[in-house]
């Protein structure tokens, strides 16, 4: 990545921009999120990144804000509850965690720091296992 990425939007990043919406179209999420693509990655809250993680969107450029966040604070919690953006995040579609191993071993090691915790929470973390034992089986640990 650039040097100065976090001074970026999604948009500069990705080199796509979004076409403007009119003042009647689109959900509050659309609108949501086609206003996060404009703002700066450093400027990116919690609940941002919870939205954004949640829809799939910048996963490449939003994931090591994702990784330091959850470092320090397992549970980060954006505007509904404790531990919101850990939920997205073990959502995420594995395909993104096979084209992107380094960010899969930072968080699977961020996980397994914190399972026993996470387990009490009651957070399912079925699919993201099931991408472990896959990653472990083709060698990624």
């Amino acid at each position: 990545m650039e040097n100065n990425w976090r001074q970026k939007s999604l948009e500069n990043l990705e080199k796509k921009t979004w076409p403007e919406l009119g003042s009647e179209e689109g959900s509050y999420l659309i609108k949501t999120c086609n206003s996060l693509r404009k703002k700066q990655l450093q400027d990116f809250t919690t609940e941002d990144l919870r939205i954004m993680i949640g829809q799939e969107i910048g996963l490449y450029f939003l994931m090591p804000l994702v990784i330091e966040t959850l470092t320090d604070n397992i549970f980060a919690e954006g505007d509904y509850y404790e531990g919101d953006l850990l939920k997205n995040v073990l959502e995420v579609n594995t395909k993104f965690w096979d084209d992107n191993k380094n960010y899969w071993k930072q968080l699977n090691s961020i996980i397994n720091n914190n399972r026993q915790e996470i387990k009490e929470m009651k957070f399912d973390t079925s699919k993201f296992d099931n991408c472990i034992h896959n990653n472990e089986n083709k060698g990624y640990t």
